[in-house]
């Protein structure tokens, strides 16, 4: 039993990790575009691009950023179009067995996402998957910064906190990396959302192409 305690806490991403719904992301993303005059974007070019907070992904297509009016116009057409097609979107190839397995096994996890929480709460619970983590927290407020204060926030609620050096944070974007350097944890960096391996390797941390392999490399991270 001990040593399935000193295991890794997994804090889980959710778009683009555990949710499969880049394509959903994408015709949103060229929805919005479409509102301002902007050409349609590919998955690669998005994926070569994309960072956060997102007016600096916008800036980095149009070579500068959005004024205000734009910004509003592409935020709200964005969320119209995305969770218009959310819930055509499954989860990542093995995502709900690797969950399962993980509680199975006495391992924690927890869900840290920047989608609105009154929307990410609903839609966990829809996939069956919502019983697998000890909390779920999804973003509360306006702002479009990136994780790392909220991850802050996020591991400080938990009800049993583990050691930093337990704590393994998967997900596809840098700013996931970001967030685990800012509480001295580590992170695993997924290729089946948002950016390219090219761009997750900047990171400097591991990076694989399947969630199996995500929890794998996790477990070896923190033994």
């Amino acid at each position: 039993m001990g040593k399935l305690l000193r295991g890794a806490h997994i804090v889980w991403d959710w778009n683009g990790t555990l949710l499969h719904d880049i394509h959903a992301v994408i015709d949103a993303t060229n929805a919005s575009f479409a509102e301002i005059g902007l050409d349609p974007i590919t998955l690669e070019r998005y994926r070569d691009l994309y960072c956060v907070p997102i007016p600096l992904f916008y800036e980095r297509l149009m070579g500068r950023l959005p004024t205000d009016a734009e910004w509003q116009v592409m935020d709200t057409v964005f969320h119209k179009h995305y969770w218009a097609r959310v819930d055509t979107c499954g989860l990542a190839d093995g995502a709900s067995d690797l969950l399962a397995a993980r509680r199975a096994d006495g391992r924690t996890q927890s869900l840290l996402s920047l989608a609105p929480h009154e929307h990410l709460v609903p839609i966990v619970r829809r996939h069956g998957i919502h019983e697998y983590f000890v909390r779920i927290d999804g973003r509360t407020d306006t702002s479009h910064a990136g994780k790392a204060e909220r991850m802050v926030r996020h591991l400080a609620a938990l009800q049993d906190r583990p050691d930093a050096d337990r704590i393994v944070v998967i997900g596809d974007a840098v700013d996931d990396a970001v967030a685990a350097a800012h509480v001295g944890a580590r992170a695993v960096l997924y290729t089946g959302g948002s950016h390219s391996r090219v761009s997750l390797e900047a990171a400097g941390v591991p990076v694989v192409d399947s969630l199996t392999d995500a929890v794998d490399v996790a477990e070896r991270l923190v033994a």
